[in-house]
């Protein structure tokens, strides 16, 4: 067994671990900060499958920005377990069906991996996700997109600035 597969079971145990304690958390802000080393896994992951700008935006657009929202969110809102209302027993079983049904969908998809992994074998090149790959493409093949996008972003920032101005 090498490093890459160490690794690789370390960051999967380390996110199936950080998943079960969003679900088992009873504080909210645990459950928020237990998601963010899910994607910190999650990221690591990336790295592992060479797709380095992947794992960056994952980081700073998921565990950075949304994450952090959430965190301010749950916190603006001051959740009492004495203000939440009891769930009922029906509600209860509805959740332990919908998990039973998810559970049955993950199992056959691993039971499919088995055929994609030989389609898996034709994209060993290793540099499929390298962020220089994505600079040549986004600058040579896709320019006139990739400008009319910032265009856009810039406006959508302007009339931000405009609607929250005060007068």
């Amino acid at each position: 067994m090498d490093t890459l597969q160490i690794l690789f079971f370390l960051l999967s145990a380390l996110a199936i671990f950080s998943a079960i304690m969003v679900l088992v958390s009873k504080n909210p802000v645990h459950s928020v900060l237990w998601l963010i080393v899910v994607f910190f896994a999650i990221s690591g992951h990336y790295i592992l499958l060479n797709a380095q700008f992947l794992a960056i935006v994952n980081l700073i657009v998921y565990a950075g920005a949304i994450m952090v929202l959430f965190l301010f969110v749950i916190m603006l809102m001051n959740l009492n377990a004495d203000t939440e209302p009891r769930k009922n027993w029906w509600m209860k079983l509805a959740g332990v069906v919908s998990g039973g049904c998810f559970l049955m969908v993950m199992v056959s998809l691993v039971r499919q991996a088995t055929e994609l992994s030989g389609k898996a074998a034709l994209m060993k090149t290793g540099d499929i996700g390298l962020i220089k790959n994505l600079g040549k493409a986004l600058f040579s093949d896709f320019v006139v997109p990739f400008e009319i996008s910032s265009v856009l972003f810039l406006s959508a920032m302007v009339g931000a600035v405009v609607i929250g101005k005060k007068d």
